[in-house]
């Protein structure tokens, strides 16, 4: 029997990510790697402590469906501390396994078959796969390259609604284009929800990881609070992505349908990493815009570097990425440019095209900036070496 016959018809289709594909082709060609996001320098070492101490004094087996009471209480006090926004803990707050289980659960748990999901384009691969895992049709609206940014168009989403659409999936700050959400954009997103009583699932997960432009959750906007799932984890903004160490907070009727998802997922997880989270979010509430700054000054010079090698650079408001428009180097997409770039230049890059249902991505490459600046270095000094064009 093929692959294909064995494969469940929910998963056809869907190719495997990108991301293990490109860090496995770095480690077979010896490259720098800046295709996927993940620092090479771990978090706080105060964080990792609490997590050997909660191993050694018994936090070794499953813990509550929702999550440890006190990374629940820790999240709560983080929104209301940064955000403003008041959650009951017991109720409005779940742990889940990274933000991609907290995205799983809240498709599988909120959407029914044929109901359609609104994502903005480029899209995070996860968004789709889950999408269509439950039964769901993805609409997309294209992030329009505008300013040397990339931005929404109010009318492009009122556009996508249709009599089906029961979601709207937004991430902000947006991974891939590093794009940070406008308040007169959220607004837009505001409006529509409202008018057509949608659900509003946004990632978060780079919500402190911003250069100079202020993240404002959906869930603050006037009468979103009741139709807003927040998601965010420790995994971005404390430099533990490998922890898996994730939330999804709202409503109750929200979350609870996260935990009804989630409950036959992993059922629970990381039970001595859940309260080194809490300590990380209690204790060391300035760590993240010390990363931030710190990206900032290795998001110049990549951004720089690129730009010196006459590559169009959008340089971000967030995140751990750049993008950059290939167009005038002569490949017929990304996609061939980066698997090729390995062997000609030793180092690797992520194309978006496969982030896109619309052609507007097919030139478009992502770069990681949040490794260390020798690394970043070396890979432009790599990338100028060699012959970039097709």
């Amino acid at each position: 029997m093929t692959a294909s016959r064995l494969t469940a018809t929910r998963l056809q289709g869907i190719p495997p990510t990108i991301f293990t594909e490109m860090s496995a082709l770095a480690v077979r060609t010896g490259a720098v790697n800046l295709g996927q996001g993940f620092p090479d320098v771990d978090g706080p070492e105060a964080v990792i402590k609490r997590a050997v101490e909660a191993l050694e004094t018994g936090a070794n087996q499953y813990t509550p469906g929702p999550g440890v009471p006190a990374l629940r209480e820790a999240v709560a006090r983080h929104q209301h501390r940064n955000y403003g926004i008041e959650l009951d803990p017991m109720t409005q707050v779940v742990a889940t396994t990274g933000a991609t289980e907290g995205i799983a659960a809240a498709i599988l748990g909120l959407v029914n078959p044929g109901d359609e999901v609104i994502v903005l384009e480029p899209y995070y691969d996860s968004y789709v796969a889950m999408i269509q895992m439950a039964g769901g049709v993805r609409r997309a609206v294209t992030l329009r390259p505008e300013g040397g940014s990339f931005r929404l168009h109010a009318d492009d989403l009122r556009a996508a609604v249709t009599p089906r659409t029961r979601m709207i999936l937004v991430n902000t700050p947006h991974n891939p284009t590093g794009t940070v959400l406008s308040r007169d954009e959220l607004g837009a997103v505001a409006e529509v929800a409202t008018a057509h009583d949608l659900v509003v699932v946004t990632d978060e997960v780079y919500e402190h990881l911003t250069f100079g432009i202020p993240h404002v959750p959906v869930a603050t906007l006037p009468g979103m609070f009741e139709r807003t799932l927040t998601l965010s984890s420790i995994g971005k903004s404390y430099s533990f992505t490998g922890w898996k160490v994730g939330w999804a907070t709202g409503p109750q009727e929200l979350v609870g349908a996260v935990l009804a998802a989630k409950q036959w997922l992993t059922f629970v997880s990381g039970a001595p990493l859940q309260p080194a989270a809490a300590y990380a979010l209690d204790e060391l509430g300035s760590w993240p815009s010390e990363l931030a700054a710190d990206l900032r000054g290795r998001r110049d010079l990549l951004c720089a570097g690129l730009g010196e090698l006459g590559l169009r650079v959008s340089v971000p408001d967030a995140t751990y990425f750049a993008v950059t428009d290939i167009s005038d180097l002569g490949w017929p997409d990304g996609d061939t440019f980066c698997r090729a770039l390995p062997e000609r230049a030793g180092v690797v890059a992520i194309p978006l095209q496969g982030f896109y249902d619309s052609d507007a991505g097919r030139q478009l490459v992502r770069w990681t900036f949040c490794k260390r600046p020798e690394v970043i270095e070396e890979a432009v000094v790599r990338l100028g070496k060699a012959d970039l064009s097709a």
